[in-house]
């Protein structure tokens, strides 16, 4: 298996942006995901 971490971990704050806060958020809000008979649909309602 390979070795995913580094041995000088890297303790770095992320400030993200606004704009992307808000993206993310509008983004999450219009993604409706249905269910059907073990079928997963994913639809953007904008």
């Amino acid at each position: 298996m390979a070795k995913l971490y580094s041995k000088n971990p890297k303790s770095e704050k992320l400030n993200p942006k606004d704009e992307t806060i808000s993206f993310i958020l509008n983004y999450s809000k219009a993604l409706k995901v249905t269910t059907y008979k073990n079928i997963t649909f994913e639809a953007i309602l904008n």
